[in-house]
Order: structure tokens, then sequence, then C-alpha cells
């Protein structure tokens, strides 16, 4: 299933180039131990001055908070994440904590932590999808996030399942992503 057939033009980990976001998931839960696997990858992400501005919330599946969670999705992200194990927001302090300054880097490192929570859910062979389709101001709300943090994002993360379960408009657009050449992006010295 994870094996996307991308091609990189030039050569990198195999767990970078098949990562994807599928959306299909079989509803399953996962064990304890393997979600705190992707919280303690998250743990190990590079920040400025280790500050470690991340915070995950979370909800696992057959709780009585995953209906709180889920109610937060816009109706195109509740169409498939109801067959999801858990889901997650993701908030950043937007203040270094020690020295209570604004952070610049805030999110960039959050996002550093976020991108090996996936890597790692990635390599156990797990769906893990994030998503910006959800009410921000409700999740502030509802989950009571402090207004020093911003909310970045939300997660989902299951048991991979064919993506015949998908209704069929999505079950069309599961497939890997293309990406920008790197030319695209990058630039030697100033910006062109």
């Amino acid at each position: 299933m994870f094996d996307s057939h991308r091609k990189a033009d030039h050569p990198i980990t195999p767990l970078i180039l098949n990562r994807w976001s599928p959306r299909s998931m079989t509803g399953e839960t996962i064990p304890d131990d393997t979600i705190m696997s992707l919280f303690e990858a998250a743990r190990w992400a590079p920040s400025s001055y280790n500050n470690q501005p991340w915070r995950f919330l979370y909800a696992k599946r057959n709780t009585p908070h995953f209906a709180v969670f889920f109610d937060l999705l816009i109706d195109f992200n509740k169409l498939w994440c109801e067959k999801a194990a858990l889901l997650g927001v993701i908030a950043s302090e937007k203040i270094f904590e020690k020295t209570k300054k604004p952070s610049v880097t805030h999110a960039l490192d959050t996002g550093a932590a976020w991108e090996n929570l996936a890597l790692e859910g990635n390599s156990r062979n797990l769906v893990v999808h994030g998503m910006q389709g959800f009410d921000y101001e409700k999740a502030r709300k509802d989950l009571k996030v402090p207004e020093a943090y911003e909310i970045l994002a939300m997660f989902a993360v299951g048991k991979p399942a064919p993506k015949e379960n998908l209704p069929e408009d999505l079950m069309k657009r599961e497939a890997p992503s293309p990406r920008k050449k790197i030319s695209e992006f990058i630039f030697e010295g100033p910006w062109k």
C-alpha cells in the first residue's frame, strides 16, 4: 500500500519518498504503545533553542473525546475520518517558554515534530493524514487551547484499508500526489 512508485530526481531515503497521505482506514483501534511511539517520534524533532513548542491533543476511537474532535471537522473530512483510530489537533506555543519573548520559528519547529510523527506512522504502515479542514475557533473553545498557542492543523491516524472502502469521488483521489520540481522552490543566492 505504501509503495507509492514515486520517482525522485535525486537520491533520498525511501521512507521520505514513499510517505503520502491516504484516507482509507479500517476503523480498527491502534494499541496505546503504538500511539505513544508516534508521539515519541515527534518528541525528538529539532527546535530553536530546544524550546519544543509543539502540543498534540488527541482522541482515540471509541472514547468520549473522539466525538468532540470529530465534530470539529468539515463535512468532507468527516466522510473518511469516521474510520480513523485517532484524531489529533496540533498547536504551537507562540512565545519562548523560558524568555517569554515571541518565537519566530515556533511553527517551523512544530512542523518538524509533525513530520516526525507522520514518518513514524508511515514506517509502521499506518495512515497518517494532516488537514486544515476543520473549525479552528471551535477547536480552541472545545479543547480549551490557550491563546498563547496557535492551532496549526488536525490529523487522522488509522490502519490502512483498500481504497474501494471510500466513496467513489474520494476513491479516485486515493493515490500519492506529485511534487513540484526543486527548481520551482530553491534559489541559489537572492530570490529569483
